[in-house]
């Protein structure tokens, strides 16, 4: 990969003729209980995005380049909007922002990739790239999931951002939050969102994570995605695997 520090670096002669692959990392401002920052989600897809970008060896091949844009900070985040802190910009603004910016990049770009963070936005995902792909450009997405991890600000964020940004995490205001599974509480989050099952905003419980934790959940996340890079096979709906 040619070395830089992301697109916002580049000027438009570095990019005229270059192949390129634009990562855009997705995320969202709101509440992750009292112990995590709201740009959690927007920090995990930022790490995500650059260590793929690092590790990515397609220029040596010369199937083009990896760019990291700037991170698109803000989602649909109505269900936590029970709490102080959070800014959704709605379903409807996110998919005209996405659906807009993957017409613009593909003016100049030969891919466009969005790795999200977010949950709430994964829908949004799914229509806005159906849509740009129904009219000919080439985009995807990719999902920041961890196996088997809980739903919100618990062990995986917790573990993620202790690998990440330690020094942001309040560990003496690490609280258990309500572990039932997401399906048994999407009733009650249609009508109430977050607020309506969990006081402290946390699904799941964030007192066991560590650090090594979060870079094996990290490590396994930049792999994944730099092999679904590698093959480039959008699913039906969109997304890398």
């Amino acid at each position: 990969m040619t070395s830089s520090g992301g697109l916002g670096f580049e000027s438009w002669t570095e990019l005229d003729g270059r192949r390129v692959t634009v990562i855009v990392p997705v995320g969202s401002i709101e509440q992750h209980g009292p112990h995590l920052p709201l740009d959690t989600d927007v920090r995990i897809a930022t790490a995500v995005s650059r260590a793929v970008s690092e590790v990515d060896t397609r220029s040596e091949n010369g199937d083009g380049d990896l760019l990291v844009a700037p991170a698109l900070n803000y989602g649909a985040a109505g269900e936590h909007e029970g709490f102080p802190g959070t800014i959704s910009i709605g379903r409807d603004v996110l998919q005209s922002v996405l659906v807009e910016y993957g017409r613009s990049a593909c003016r100049w770009a030969e891919r466009v990739v969005f790795v999200n963070g977010h949950g709430g936005n994964g829908s949004v995902l799914v229509n806005a790239v159906k849509q740009l792909r129904y009219e000919g450009r080439d985009v995807a997405w990719y999902g920041c999931g961890a196996a088997g991890g809980d739903a919100h600000a618990g062990f995986t964020e917790t573990s993620l951002l202790l690998h990440l940004s330690p020094e942001v995490v309040r560990q003496e205001a690490m609280v258990r939050g309500n572990v039932a599974p997401v399906s048994e509480l999407m009733t009650a989050m249609r009508s109430g969102g977050v607020a309506a099952v969990s006081g402290n905003g946390v699904l799941g419980d964030p007192r066991n994570a560590s650090a090594p934790d979060g870079r094996r959940m990290l490590n396994e996340m930049v792999a994944r995605l730099s092999d679904a890079l590698e093959r480039w096979q959008p699913d039906a709906m969109g997304m890398l695997r």
